[in-house]
């Protein structure tokens, strides 16, 4: 039962990404050729390589990089402590972020986010692979019982089972009652912000609202009141 987890045990999570490259024609030759490859069944007849990568590399962790991770933790005011973790160079966000978990009250920390375990775990694993990296403790798989995996997943949870369901963050905070501020932007903006307007802090604050919002979509889940940022 989540009611049994202690709260303050679980580190909520969320991630933005944007494609590596600003545009088709910063693409190398190899790279074009593998991204076609790659997404030549995905993409619908009318769809150029060029228009698909634009709407969908930023989600490929072979093609794409994180430019934000933000945490929250509840402390021992019983509010929710936001950090961001953002840069323009991935592989020292990514050494910023994985030093979090040398502390020792990391060593059981469980792991929460929306569709985490399709897109956000392990798209940070990969992107640590791919950096030179071993990716943190609680994000290494191989060889543990599922049961032994600790991560939560909202949208897991909201399915009940039911595998061919899909439901978005804003949805879940919606019928939950979660109240939650006017966002200038989506996720569908987020490339253009950052490789266009070049607005890393934009992000950051979106980023840290889908956490709050995540941490409270939870709360609920259990039954529980809604919890404050820690400003």
């Amino acid at each position: 039962m989540i009611q049994q987890i202690p709260i303050e045990k679980i580190l909520f999570l969320d991630i933005e990404t944007v494609p590596q490259n600003r545009d088709w024609t910063s693409v190398s030759e190899q790279e074009q050729y593998l991204w076609n490859k790659k997404t030549q069944y995905q993409r619908k007849e009318d769809e150029s390589p060029e228009y698909f990568y634009k709407e969908r590399a930023g989600i490929m962790a072979e093609f794409g990089k994180i430019i934000c991770i933000s945490v929250g933790m509840v402390d021992v005011s019983g509010k929710l402590k936001i950090k961001s973790f953002a840069h323009d160079n991935e592989k020292q966000l990514l050494e910023e972020f994985g030093n979090i978990f040398n502390k020792p009250k990391m060593n059981q920390i469980i792991l929460c986010a929306h569709n985490g375990k399709e897109f956000d775990f392990p798209w940070i694993a990969r992107r640590f692979l791919i950096n030179g990296m071993q990716p943190p403790q609680p994000f290494q798989l191989f060889g543990k019982k599922p049961w032994e995996i600790p991560h939560l997943d909202t949208m897991e949870l909201w399915k009940f089972g039911d595998y061919k369901s899909f439901v978005s963050l804003e949805l879940l905070a919606f019928v939950f009652g979660i109240p939650t501020p006017k966002d200038d932007i989506d996720g569908s903006m987020v490339s253009s912000i950052y490789h266009i307007e070049k607005d890393l802090f934009r992000i950051i604050l979106y980023c840290e609202k889908d956490v709050l919002t995540l941490a409270n979509i939870f709360r609920r889940m259990r039954q529980e009141d809604l919890l404050e940022r820690l400003e």
